[in-house]
């Protein structure tokens, strides 16, 4: 149900930018605004802990190989990552994906029903973040209602730092999976030396803009 959901809210997100010709930025910025304030109001502002005796932390921290401290978040990153690089490098929602980015008139005019496969798009991209989403709640044992809040930069600076172009038609998965490594790796040591975490988002921050800027100067030239 929560990959549906997620499935579901990208629909809308779809929808609103393929159909209302509302901004993409401003679209998915209000659905999360949306999203984060029911969430806020379902749960009634408290923490959902889960039955520790149901098995669904063992999604996130437990280990399909016996004997072997491997948890099951790698794999799923791993097996979600695999899954997104084929959808985008070998397939048509993935070709349709990168020339709806790089021009939407000329896709249009080649034939291709974009208003469609932005729908899709989307409501694909919404399926990834419902499954993030139990993930993390698997994780922590329990739903968060204001977990996540943040984690839209934390996104931003993976894919822009992995090569994808903020202006669309470029980008992978491989790029995006080094991107959010590269990002990892900054906030864990950026704990593990105590620096606080007022200043962890202003370097964060600064990290955004080099990357964007970067990317601005790789379209210049």
């Amino acid at each position: 149900m929560a990959l549906l959901f997620g499935g579901l809210i990208g629909l809308v997100n779809g929808f609103n930018v393929a159909f209302l010709k509302l901004p993409p930025f401003i679209a998915t910025l209000a659905m999360m605004m949306v999203a984060s304030g029911l969430a806020l109001v379902v749960s009634d502002k408290r923490p959902i802990y889960f039955d520790q005796g149901s098995g669904y932390a063992h999604l996130s921290t437990g280990s399909l190989i016996p004997g072997v401290e491997f948890p099951n978040a790698i794999i799923i990153y791993a097996v979600a990552a695999i899954v997104a690089g084929v959808l985008l490098n070998k397939t048509l929602l993935g070709r349709y994906d990168l020339a709806i980015g790089s021009n939407v008139e000329a896709t249009a005019l080649s034939g291709v029903n974009v208003r469609k496969w932005m729908v899709i798009i989307y409501a694909v991209a919404g399926l990834f973040t419902g499954l993030a989403g139990v993930m993390i709640s698997a994780r922590l044992g329990s739903a968060q209602p204001a977990t996540g809040a943040g984690y839209e930069l934390y996104a931003i600076a993976a894919v822009v730092i992995g090569g994808t172009s903020l202006s669309g038609g470029r980008g992978s998965m491989l790029g995006t999976i080094i991107g959010s490594l590269i990002i990892a790796v900054i906030n864990n040591g950026l704990q593990i030396i105590s620096v606080p975490q007022e200043w962890q988002n202003v370097i964060l921050g600064v990290v955004i803009l080099l990357a964007v800027f970067a990317d601005q100067f790789r379209t210049r030239t």
